[in-house]
């Protein structure tokens, strides 16, 4: 069967997210929802190597040309050069000290220097996912909403975004859970997976709902966090 992950671009995701994304066979970039500021499109919290407790929001300065009805899409960089300076200096700062670093490095390092050629932060979100599932070696494919006809109304939107893209399967995470109706789903003849990911204090899956990817990739290696989200995908 085939299955679908629903998801706005985040910038560096949380390790929940990245795992529900490298667990779809297609990642719907809902990029045409209003901009939230308190949400992850802009930021990320990175945690110290060595105490993943102690964290730091990494954010972009965003511009959003038609206030608070912005959507995704249409938000800007404020400062496009300064996006990549952060971008490349704030990670290094926090995991060069990963004898993974390298491998990091070279994921982020062409996001980093194509950011002072665009101009849109969701451009900048998705690279930087997209950079991290290259870097686990994921082969799903990426659509946005926006290039997608589908009607109104949350669930239902939902429900048609997941037959537009040919899939049998929409993985939901836990948050979506609370608000899901799933009569539009079943009209479709579809399947909603709950996608929930480990809670363990003392694993790679620390903080994995709060903080970038980042720190377990830098910690544990990207070899161990393909086989942690092997295990989860072999159970969807």
């Amino acid at each position: 069967m085939r299955s679908c992950a629903i998801h706005q671009p985040n910038l560096l995701p949380r390790l929940s997210t990245l795992a529900k994304l490298y667990a779809a066979d297609v990642w719907v970039v809902l990029d045409d929802v209003q901009f939230v500021r308190r949400d992850y499109q802009h930021r990320a919290r990175l945690a110290a190597f060595d105490d993943p407790k102690q964290q730091q929001w990494l954010s972009v300065e965003t511009h959003l040309p038609y206030g608070r009805a912005t959507l995704i899409r249409d938000a800007q960089l404020a400062d496009p050069q300064r996006t990549a300076r952060r971008l490349g200096q704030l990670p290094a700062q926090h995991y060069r000290v990963s004898p993974h670093w390298a491998l990091l490095q070279s994921a982020l390092d062409p996001v980093v220097h194509t950011v002072g050629e665009a101009a849109g932060t969701a451009a900048v979100a998705e690279a930087t996912t997209r950079a991290l599932l290259n870097l686990l070696g994921w082969h799903g494919t990426i659509v946005r909403s926006s290039a997608l006809a589908v009607s109104p109304g949350r669930s239902v939107r939902l429900a048609d975004l997941t037959t537009a893209v040919g899939a049998d399967v929409y993985l939901c995470g836990t948050g979506g859970l609370r608000y899901l109706d799933r009569r539009p789903f079943t009209e479709q003849q579809l399947n909603v997976h709950a996608f929930r990911p480990p809670i363990a204090a003392e694993s790679l899956w620390a903080g994995a709902a709060r903080i970038s990817a980042l720190w377990a990739l830098a910690a544990y290696g990207p070899s161990s966090v393909v086989a942690a989200f092997d295990t989860l995908r072999t159970a969807v």
